[in-house]
């Protein structure tokens, strides 16, 4: 990747570190399903300045909007909020590195570089040392639905691949449009109308403060700039920039929540880093290796001649 579409992708890494922060902060405002029929629907509004369609057929728009933005974030909303804690589902859901490129491999052919699964194993090898000194801080229903969110946000990265919009911030926000009426449907149904009333009646500033940067930085930004890496490179090379999410998100958490940072987190914090760093030299090192073997060929067939 040229070095300013991996600042890009460690921006993102960023934000949606952030965001499991301001997430947690929401749920104490509002009900899990309607957050997020709340955060799309603001997320859709930049559509009004818009003219024309999203530019890639509509098929995908459906793909994407239904897989991510009803499945994933309903099943991490709802995950969150039965007992899955910010920073550890942050950690989780980063199973979707897994499940992108396994889809990716079977479904568009995509193939895996030995080194850059060496760097994806060394990174899981980060996340699992964090995750092992957690203890029971998660319920097994909350644990179970961010995996489930994790392979529906597998899915809905190899239709964003598939779609290749030319241009990513006009496709999300086309599929942001989507999701709010069947999120607020499934927030009445589940979540009582008494709930989403009493949500909407009590509202303040820190929970709208929520909902804007939910919608505006980890959806707008976030995914917009998520659409244009993936239809650039392949899955296998931005999926692991995701494995950076936790690291971030266990900072923001340590610096805006007072939640401590041990050495367990700061080693993990390295593998996933050097993980992740390891996927990106993963063409370089396979190009390389592709010379030596080329060169000895040459020599051998020059000694045997």
């Amino acid at each position: 990747m040229r070095p300013v579409h991996v600042s890009l992708a460690v921006l993102v890494a960023a934000i949606w570190g952030l965001n499991f922060v301001i997430i947690d902060v929401g749920l104490e405002d509002f009900p899990p399903l309607l957050l997020s029929a709340l955060r799309f629907a603001l997320a859709s509004l930049p559509l009004v300045l818009m003219r024309g369609g999203p530019g890639v057929p509509w098929r995908w728009v459906l793909a994407v909007a239904v897989a991510i933005g009803i499945v994933k974030f309903s099943l991490l909303f709802v995950g969150m909020d039965v007992g899955m804690p910010a920073g550890l589902a942050s950690l989780v859901l980063q199973a979707q590195a897994f499940f992108t490129i396994g889809f990716a491999a079977v479904l568009l052919r995509e193939r895996v570089r030995p080194v850059a699964a060496a760097g994806l194993v060394l990174a899981t090898s980060g996340l699992a040392l964090v995750a092992s000194g957690l203890g029971g801080a998660a319920t097994p229903a909350g644990f179970a639905l961010v995996i489930a969110a994790a392979a529906a946000w597998g899915v809905g990265n190899v239709a964003i691949r598939r779609a290749a919009a030319a241009d990513p911030f006009r496709f999300m926000t086309h599929w942001c449009v989507v999701p709010p009426l069947p999120l607020l449907a499934l927030s009445l149904a589940f979540e009582g109308p008494r709930a989403v009333g009493d949500a909407l009646a009590s509202i303040n500033l820190g929970g709208v403060a929520a909902v804007a940067y939910i919608a505006f930085a980890a959806t707008t930004v976030g995914w917009g700039l998520w659409a244009y890496l993936m239809r650039v490179y392949p899955s296998s090379t931005v999926a692991p920039f995701s494995l950076l999410v936790p690291v971030f998100g266990m900072g923001f958490a340590a610096l805006l929540l007072g939640e401590p940072l041990g050495v367990r987190t700061v080693v993990a914090a390295a593998l996933v880093v050097s993980g992740v760093l390891l996927t990106q030299r993963a063409p370089r090192i396979s190009a390389h290796v592709a010379g030596i073997r080329a060169a000895r060929g040459l020599r051998g067939e020059a000694g045997a001649g």
